[in-house]
C-alpha cells in the first residue's frame, strides 16, 4: 500500500511539473535568431554557444532585438551576462511606431546595470518617462553577480509589474502606461570608442502566458510597492491611511490662497495634470497661489512635479493665509521647486538655500540631489511634531527641527525674519505656488499622522 501511495504521489508531482512546463514558451531556440528583428541601431546580434550575444558599436544609437509577437499579461524569465563597463536592459510591453519619434523603441525596461549604482532589476521607461522604479534596497542591489550568468524574472499582470534578480525581489510597480507590447533585448549606445566590442549575452528566454495565476511567485516575496498610476490610490496606500489631496479631475478641496474660491485664471487641469501657467515670472501675479481648504498638523505629503525650462515654483506647508494678504506669495515653509541651471534664484540666498528641494532661503539641499531633468520627480515632505524632512525621488535631502532656539536664529538670517514666529505654527494649509512659470503637478497625496 505504501509503495502504491508513493507511486501515485510521484505520478501526481510529475503531472504538475509537466503541466507547469507546458505553460511556458521558449522565445529563443538556442540556434538562430528566427522570430527576432533588429530595430533602431546597427549593433551586432548573433548566436554563440546557445546564447544571443549583442556587441557594442561606435556611432550607432541604442539597438534593439525585438521578438516578433506582442504580449499583454505574462511571466518572462531569462538569463543574462554583461561586461562590467556596459549598461543594458530587456524591453517589455514596448512599441515602435512611425508616429513616435520616427520609430524609436519605447516602453518598460528591465534594467541591467553592472555599475556601482547597481540598479539591475529596476524598471526604466525607455524613451518616454524615465525611471519608474529606481533600485534603492541594498539587498536587491547586492543580488547582481559580476562576470557571471544572472537569472531575471518579470511578472506583468494588469497594472502590476514585479521583478526579481537571482530570486531576490527588486521592483513592485503599479503603472498603467501600457497593457501590451513586444519584448526586446538592448545593446546600449556607447560614447567612448574604448567601449566598442563589449558584449551582453542572453539565454534561456521563455515566457508564460497561460495559467499565469498558478505560476506567480509568492506574494510575500514582493519588493516595496511604488504606485505610478496617476491620481489613483492603491489598496496598500488606502490601508496605510493615504488620501488623495487632489482628485485629478476637479478643483475640489482647493482654493486661491487669497480667495474664497479656486482662481478663474492661471491654472488648468489637463489629462490628469494640474498646471500653473506661464505668465510674467512674478510671484503670485497671475492666478495666484492655491491652498488646501483644510489645515494639516502631522503628515506625509507626496507630490509629483515636472519643471519646464527655467521655471520657479514651490510646495509650502504650515501656511497661514492671513499673514500676507497683500502682494506676493502666502507665507509658509517651502520645498523649493526650481530649474537650478536656468533660473537665477539658484545663485541667490546663502550657500544654495534657494535651489531645488531646499527649505527655501533657510536650509540648502545637496548639489548632487537625484533630480531627473525633463521628467516628473517626486517630492516627499514628512512632518512629525517639530521634526521635518524633505525627500526627493526617495532620497532624504534635508531634515530640521523647529520651535527651538537654533531654528529661530536661522529664521533671523532669512527673508522670513519679518514674520513673527515663522515656521512654528502647529498646523497650516498646504500650498502650490504660482511664481509666473509653468510647472506641472499630479499624484498629490497625503497621509495624516497622529
Amino acid at each position: 500500500m505504501k509503495r502504491i501511495f508513493a507511486t501515485l504521489l510521484f505520478v501526481f508531482a510529475l503531472s504538475i511539473t509537466t503541466h507547469a512546463q507546458a505553460d511556458w514558451k521558449n522565445l529563443f531556440n538556442g540556434k538562430n535568431l528566427k522570430g527576432w528583428t533588429k530595430l533602431n541601431g546597427d549593433a551586432e546580434y548573433k548566436v554563440v554557444n546557445g546564447a544571443i550575444v549583442g556587441t557594442t558599436k561606435v556611432d550607432t544609437p541604442n539597438t534593439f532585438l525585438k521578438y516578433n509577437e506582442e504580449f499583454a499579461d505574462f511571466i518572462l524569465e531569462f538569463d543574462f551576462k554583461v561586461d562590467d563597463s556596459l549598461n543594458s536592459g530587456v524591453q517589455f510591453r514596448s512599441a515602435s511606431v512611425d508616429s513616435y519619434r520616427k520609430g524609436r523603441v519605447y516602453g518598460y525596461q528591465y534594467e541591467i546595470d553592472p555599475s556601482k549604482r547597481a540598479w539591475s532589476g529596476g524598471i526604466y521607461d525607455e524613451a518616454r518617462d524615465g525611471w519608474l522604479y529606481p533600485l534603492t534596497n541594498p539587498i536587491s542591489k547586492a543580488a547582481f553577480k559580476k562576470g557571471a550568468w544572472n537569472h531575471a524574472r518579470i511578472e506583468a499582470v494588469g497594472n502590476h509589474i514585479r521583478t526579481w534578480l537571482n530570486g531576490v525581489p527588486c521592483a513592485n510597480l503599479l503603472d498603467d502606461r501600457a497593457a501590451k507590447g513586444f519584448v526586446a533585448l538592448q545593446v546600449h549606445s556607447i560614447g567612448k570608442p574604448a567601449l566598442a566590442g563589449k558584449q551582453i549575452c542572453w539565454r534561456n528566454i521563455r515566457i508564460c502566458t497561460e495559467n499565469i495565476e498558478q505560476n506567480l511567485w509568492d506574494k510575500g516575496a514582493y519588493a516595496e510597492e511604488v504606485n505610478r498610476m496617476n491620481n489613483i490610490l492603491s489598496e496598500r496606500e488606502k490601508a496605510e491611511g493615504w488620501m488623495l489631496l487632489w482628485d485629478g479631475k476637479t478643483t475640489k478641496g482647493w482654493r486661491g490662497a487669497k480667495l474664497n474660491a479656486f482662481p478663474q485664471k492661471g491654472w488648468i487641469i489637463e489629462n490628469g495634470i494640474l498646471k500653473v501657467l506661464k505668465s510674467d515670472g512674478g510671484e503670485s501675479t497671475n492666478g495666484g497661489d492655491i491652498v488646501t481648504e483644510q489645515k494639516y498638523r502631522n503628515f506625509e505629503l507626496k507630490v509629483d512635479f515636472k519643471i519646464t525650462e527655467g521655471a520657479n515654483s514651490g510646495i509650502k506647508y504650515f501656511v497661514d493665509t492671513e499673514l500676507n494678504m497683500g502682494k506676493g506669495s502666502s507665507i509658509g515653509c517651502e520645498f523649493q521647486i526650481l530649474d537650478d541651471k536656468k533660473h537665477p534664484d539658484a545663485k541667490r540666498g546663502r550657500n544654495g538655500n534657494r535651489t531645488l528641494a531646499s527649505l527655501y532661503d533657510l536650509i540648502p539641499a545637496p548639489i548632487n540631489k537625484p533630480f531627473r531633468s525633463g521628467f516628473f520627480n517626486t517630492a516627499l515632505i514628512k512632518v512629525n511634531g517639530n521634526h521635518v524632512e524633505h525627500w526627493l525621488n526617495d532620497v532624504k535631502v534635508i531634515e530640521y527641527d523647529r520651535n527651538n532656539q537654533m531654528w529661530n536664529a536661522l529664521v533671523q538670517y532669512s527673508k522670513y525674519r519679518v514674520w513673527n514666529n515663522f515656521g512654528n505654527a502647529a498646523e497650516g494649509h498646504i500650498l502650490l505656488q504660482d511664481h509666473g512659470d509653468e510647472v506641472w503637478f499630479k499624484n498629490i497625496k497625503i497621509k495624516p499622522l497622529p
